[in-house]
């Protein structure tokens, strides 16, 4: 028939609006009661004017705009709206989106996509009639004000199939300037970019875009930043404790800011700190019936992908893992044909053959190595194949081959063959990089390493410390291309950079001086939108990158750290933990070959003493520091962890600590020894304590001076608590008494006691917090001794209300005393060889401080080796557990079937006389031991035959 071979289609001619002044103006048909306008169009702008018009013969006109990416359109008298109308959402996505806008009279229509879903349709108050132009994308300016002026901008993107009264507009024509005018237009191409493809979002972050740049929400990816590049957890437990943070769960991330992500793990924070991971089986699993055929395997699953782990373990001083294997007539290795039994296999997928206590490719368990196996001709005690259990337990601790994903075993099939195995989390202690730290002694020494190059983002984390007023940390150069952070003077560090299109700065201005010889923390980062800077907890301050410059770095020199290539401008003082783009740099190995550098910084407490609370001593340490907690009424790694230290004084007893060495006043006078003790004299103290009694009078506490000054607490005669400060040797003491009620019930009270210079305040119980003056003075001069219970030396200074209570001193419990940062119960009952402290009469450790007051030692928590503890059981092995616990379950059980036998004898008598007698009644609980439970009762009295070692009390 009649054909042709072509398709003839209409040209499509898009035109792109390049800025918010870009505007198309189209001639209209004025008058008429219909107008009918259709287009499409593309844009990344949630926000734009696309079509705006006056009304023929009225004032005021109409806007179709873009409004948070949907389509709105607004008629306006003027100051006045007369309608608003929305369809559809999300149209700024950068895709093709079709817009039919029609009026006719007082009905308007406007329909988005073609679809009926997304139309919207009005009656306006007003008969409306076409005007002579329709402005698309904007409108020109009338002496610098626009015609259609509107919060909501100019129009960027694309549109095209422009139409007016269904007719299309010829856009060849508008550039040939025949039809219509513009400005700022681009006409025959969609200049749109995408700006997210390639998406220089990392870490997982979401991109979006405006016509002008793209953004990152990086909400849930563990990272911030422009680009999602850096991270918003720690590297390590380490980073968290140094931090002040105590044990608990934390996320760690343990590349930085490379590309594995961050997980979770537990930090116990002890005097070391601890990382732990769990795996999926920490049960101890019992295996029957397993050979080489057919062997027992079990996969073990972290809650850290194997690259995580990898990174953890690197950065870790030392890692372990404990495997516990109990054997019965099952054993590890083959003597007659060296083959193994039972293996296990590591991170790096290789068999290994040794067990725990043991060395890599040695074939052997703890006992070889030791020579106390049970049968000195093999290395293993399971290997000695007897018929009853023994066990092959210790620590996993070759990082490289750690943590273990999978065992298998194989000599279980044979008569009464049996094994069970358990193992243990994976631990690794320390952070070699976190104190990794090299001293720069000279000003033209440096250390060198390779560099950045072809990154997309760089970032650079270290810290440092010096008395020098300036440096440069370090530098790296490229053709063009450089970065460099320097301490520009005291109080100012500067990131400096070019990356291609010439020089930029951030500088950080800090109110107090750097170079105090504190530790302080800098973190800088280059990435394609932007180049930021932080210094300590000051606020980060960034600076925009230009559009022109290189998207990746251009840097081929080395990075030369502590120093230039120039040997100018060095830098005097230590660096420690540097890290390019999470990747820590061995600065201690790099200094051992380097002259002018020391691998190494001491003096870690001059910045982290701050953390050692409540009296606690900071300990210098060659990889950080430590908390003494030996003198403090606290512990835990930062003496913040209360502990209740009671005791219980009888009849007589004394306690007293010396502040000051005693002078006697044959060497010294008075006032002579008090020039001594300038340093303890005070404007304030702290004082608290608890205490049980039900005699009285009594004195709970004393504090004296080398100037005839004390402080005493006394209970009187009548069980009132009395406070009494002599500040001033020629006026009678201050005396305030506390009568809510007689405090020697027997019951603990509570008692707290503050001054800060005439002020004291008292808190007894949690109740009300008193106030009171003093008007003896305020300051308390030279104070020589604090004594708790009898004052045993001859004191005419006192009062005679003072004298009368330490008559008989105090009867009962002291607990939790601390004066100031002093806890003398603390030192009297731990450290009474070292602190310089007197105990008289008898004195003895008791738990009467807590609520029950029973003496007894099971008031106290123990976390075991499972409950994210570090390796606290040093000496007994986890088979020692498993007998404890079989211990406790045997008896427990044997005591239920005492008290079920008991029962049922009763019953059968009773039942007797009635001749009703029930054979179900007699049933005792025989199944009430799991296969768990049996087996570990079987170990324990396997063991406890054996080696009768323990006692249990039930």
């Amino acid at each position: 028939g009649n054909m042709s071979f072509s398709c003839l289609e209409p040209q499509v001619v898009p035109v792109t609006f390049l800025s918010s002044s870009s505007y198309l103006a189209l001639p209209g048909t004025p008058g008429q009661d219909e107008v009918f306008i259709s287009f499409q169009f593309r844009t990344w702008n949630k926000e734009g004017l696309l079509l705006s018009s006056k009304l023929h013969q009225a004032s005021g006109g109409f806007f179709l705009y873009l409004s948070d990416g949907k389509v709105k359109i607004s008629l306006h008298k003027p100051g006045k709206a007369i309608s608003d109308i929305t369809a559809g959402s999300g149209l700024n996505n950068g895709q093709w989106h079709s817009v039919s806008f029609s009026v006719k009279r007082n009905r308007i229509s406007i329909i988005v996509d073609n679809d009926v879903i997304s139309s919207a349709h009005a009656s306006v108050p007003l008969q409306i009639y076409s005007a002579d132009a329709f402005y698309f994308g904007g409108c020109p300016s009338s002496g610098n004000i626009s015609e259609c002026n509107t919060s909501f901008g100019g129009f960027q993107g694309c549109m095209r199939l422009i139409s007016i009264g269904n007719k299309a507009v010829d856009m060849i024509s508008v550039q040939q300037n025949v039809f219509g005018n513009f400005s700022d237009l681009q006409i025959d191409l969609c200049g749109i970019i995408d700006r997210c493809f390639p998406s220089y979002c990392e870490h997982g972050g979401e991109c979006s875009q405006s016509w002008n740049s793209f953004y990152c929400n990086c909400a849930n990816t563990g990272y911030k930043g422009a680009t999602c590049h850096y991270p918003i957890y720690e590297q390590s437990c380490e980073a968290y404790k140094h931090r002040g943070n105590t044990s608990g769960f934390y996320n760690i991330d343990s590349d930085g800011s490379g590309p594995l992500g961050p997980f979770l793990v537990y930090c116990n924070m002890t005097d070391t700190t601890w990382t732990i991971i769990q795996h999926n089986n920490t049960n101890l699993t019992r295996v029957k019936s397993a050979n080489r055929d057919k062997p027992h395997t079990e996969f073990f699953k972290y809650s850290a992908s194997l690259d995580q782990l990898q990174a953890t373990i690197n950065h870790a001083e030392h890692c372990e893992q404990e495997f516990a294997y109990h054997c019965k007539k099952s054993r590890l290795l083959d003597k007659s044909d060296g083959m193994p039994l039972s293996w296990w296999i590591g991170r790096t997928n290789e068999t290994q053959t040794y067990w725990g206590g043991s060395l890599p490719a040695v074939q052997k368990c703890a006992c070889g190595l030791e020579g106390t196996c049970i049968d000195s001709q093999h290395y293993c005690n399971c290997d000695a194949d007897r018929d009853e259990w023994t066990n092959d337990t210790g620590f996993l601790s070759y990082k490289e081959h750690l943590p273990v994903t999978e065992i298998v075993i194989t000599d279980t099939d044979r008569p009464n063959s049996e094994a069970a195995y358990k193992l243990g989390p994976l631990l690794c202690r320390g952070d070699r990089t976190f104190w990794n730290s090299a001293s720069f002694n000279t000003e033209t020494s440096y250390l060198h390493f390779p560099t950045f190059h072809g990154e997309l983002s760089a970032d650079v984390s270290f810290f440092f410390k010096t008395t020098a007023s300036s440096g440069v940390f370090l530098e790296n150069l490229g053709i063009q291309d450089f970065i460099r952070i320097e301490l520009y003077s005291p109080s100012e560090v500067i990131f400096s950079f070019d990356v291609g299109n010439g020089p930029s700065e951030v500088t950080v201005q800090s109110l107090t001086s750097l170079n105090d010889n504190q530790w302080h923390y800098v973190k800088a980062e280059r990435n394609i939108k932007e180049a930021s800077l932080q210094v300590d907890q000051l606020p980060q301050r960034s600076h925009g990158a230009p559009p022109d410059g290189h998207i990746r770095l251009q840097l081929n020199s080395q990075l030369f750290v502590g120093g230039t290539a120039s040997r100018q401008k060095g830098f005097l003082g230590c660096i420690r933990s540097l890290q390019l783009n999470g990747m820590a740099l061995d600065l201690e190995e790099r200094a051992k070959i380097t002259p002018g550098v020391e691998p190494g910084c001491p003096g870690h407490c001059s910045s982290y003493g701050n953390l050692c609370h409540n009296g606690g001593k900071c300990r210098e340490k060659y990889s950080g520091f430590s908390c003494d907690c030996t003198f403090s009424a606290y512990a835990g790694p930062f003496c913040k962890k209360g502990k209740h230290i009671s005791a219980y004084f009888g009849t007589g007893t004394s306690v007293t600590y010396n502040f000051q060495e005693y002078y006697t006043l044959a060497k010294n006078s008075s006032s002579h020894a008090s020039s001594f003790y300038a340093d303890m004299t005070l404007n304030r103290e702290e004082i608290t304590f608890a205490f049980r009694t039900t005699r009285t009078p009594s004195l709970l506490l004393y504090v004296s001076s080398f100037y005839k000054e004390y402080l005493s607490v006394i209970l009187t005669r009548n069980g009132d608590l009395q406070i009494r400060y002599k500040l001033d040797s020629h006026q009678d003491p201050d005396v305030f008494s506390i009568n809510i009620k007689s405090m020697a019930d027997g019951q603990l009270q509570h008692v707290k006691i503050n001054r800060e210079e005439e002020m004291l305040f008292a808190e007894v119980n949690q109740n009300e917090r008193m106030k009171f003056t003093l008007s003896s003075g305020t300051e308390f001069n030279a104070i020589k001794s604090l004594t708790l219970g009898k004052i045993l030396a001859e004191n005419s200074d006192v009062d005679e209300e003072t004298m009368k209570a330490n008559s008989q001193g105090f009867i009962g419990c002291l607990s939790s005393v601390q004066f100031n940062h002093i806890a003398p119960l603390k030192a009297a009952l731990h450290h009474s060889s070292s602190a310089p402290i007197i105990v008289k009469g008898r004195f003895t450790e008791s738990n009467c401080g807590t609520s029950t007051g029973a003496d007894s030692t099971s008031s106290e928590t123990t976390h075991s080796f499972a409950d994210h503890s570090g390796p606290i059981d040093e000496g007994e092995p986890l088979a020692n557990a498993i007998r404890s616990d079989s211990a406790i379950i045997g008896g427990v059980i044997a005591v239920v079937i005492f008290i079920l036998l008991c029962i049922t004898a009763i019953a059968i008598r009773i039942y007797k006389k009635k001749g009703i007698y029930s054979k179900n009644e007699a049933k005792g609980s025989e199944n009430e031991d799991s296969a768990e439970s049996a087996l570990k009762s079987e170990l324990s009295m396997q063991n406890t035959a054996n080696e009768n070692q323990k006692e249990y009390f039930f």
